[in-house]
């Protein structure tokens, strides 16, 4: 068996993907196969829109359902003790950023890949800054490989 990938999530978004998984497995799977049985009841299916729209989406509804499980099997809880020193960047701190050049500040949360949220401000873990800042403390200068270049940040704060 390949090795799958583990799951890092903070346990409001372990929550959150639990009661996803729940609705559609109860919920959703039930309006879906009320929507087909209600299609094929309009006769012919082999031109019936109604019918390949609701098999369309039980396709989708089932494919999420597998991955939210895979994803659930392999889920790290992180740990509020982990994350509890604020001398360094770690899983689940919120760290202000100032961009060296324009004196910018930005506040990001650092989480598992599942969780991500750039408009929300939570960033991964993977991505290029939240791996530039990980690990490192109040003070520290990083640097961020773009297309465009190198930007610089220096962490201000760490919550």
């Amino acid at each position: 068996m390949v090795d799958e990938k583990e799951v890092i999530l903070t346990r409001d978004g372990l929550l959150k993907l639990e009661e996803e998984l729940e609705f559609l497995k109860t919920q959703k799977r039930r309006e879906v196969a009320d929507r087909i049985k209600q299609a094929i009841e309009f006769g012919d299916i082999s031109e019936n829109s109604e019918y390949e729209d609701a098999k369309n989406e039980q396709a989708f509804i089932e494919g999420r359902i597998i991955s939210l499980e895979k994803m659930l099997r392999n889920v790290r809880v992180i740990d509020e003790s982990e994350c509890a020193a604020h001398d360094q960047v770690s899983l689940g701190s919120t760290v202000v950023i100032k961009d060296v050049e324009d004196s910018v500040e930005v506040q990001y949360t650092i989480v598992g890949s599942a969780e991500a949220d750039p408009a929300s401000s939570r960033i991964s873990n993977e991505s290029p800054v939240g791996m530039a800042v990980l690990g490192k403390s109040k003070g520290s200068i990083v640097e961020v490989a773009v297309p465009v270049g190198v930007l610089r940040y220096e962490i201000i704060d760490i919550r």
